[in-house]
């Protein structure tokens, strides 16, 4: 059975970008998914001085073993001031010194959702620029704008965005089976 790990780019506790990844990856057929929490890898902010005096965290390894042994990744990004956040830089860049192509060319479905129209357009860009050369295999990505109208009860509740997400599912599905 093929593993799918889920995540959101968010250390919030009531992340709607976990909601969003944990909805999605509760459409899959036929896989087994782990919902990984960027709260439960705790990392110091990375600087060249804190790796070269304390090493790699084991959190960073951790979570790069998680990516590395799974067979895809659905992963929705939050965005704070048109950028990633912070948890979720930190964790990229700890990874990064580890294996620069730290995305190990899974199959990845990008997704990103924020409480205003633009659904997180801005952080969503910078990874579809930057994710590909750090080894992403971006196969589809969907953004969900006006979380809180168009998600309600566990669900996308917008007809015309919940067709588009489930396209975009089932593309991920797709290339994940292959």
């Amino acid at each position: 059975m093929k593993k799918i790990i889920a995540f959101a780019g968010s250390n919030s506790k009531k992340s709607i970008n976990k909601e969003l990844a944990t909805y999605t990856s509760g459409l899959l057929k036929n896989v087994e998914v782990t919902i990984l929490d960027l709260n439960d890898y705790p990392l110091p902010i990375y600087g060249i001085d804190e790796e070269m005096e304390k090493g790699i965290p084991e959190n960073a390894k951790k979570f790069l073993k998680e990516i590395q042994e799974s067979d895809g990744i659905i992963l929705s990004l939050a965005e704070h001031n048109g950028n990633f956040t912070a948890a979720f830089k930190n964790i990229v860049d700890w990874m990064s010194r580890i294996e620069q192509k730290l995305w190990s060319n899974k199959p990845m479905l990008l997704l990103s959702a924020s409480p205003g129209g633009r659904g997180g357009a801005s952080s969503m860009a910078i990874a579809k620029n930057g994710f590909p050369h750090m080894g992403a295999n971006l196969i589809a990505d969907f953004s969900l704008p006006k979380f809180y109208d168009n998600f309600k009860d566990g669900s996308i509740v917008n007809e015309e965005l919940k067709e588009v997400h489930q396209k975009v599912v089932v593309t991920f599905e797709n290339a994940v089976s292959l």
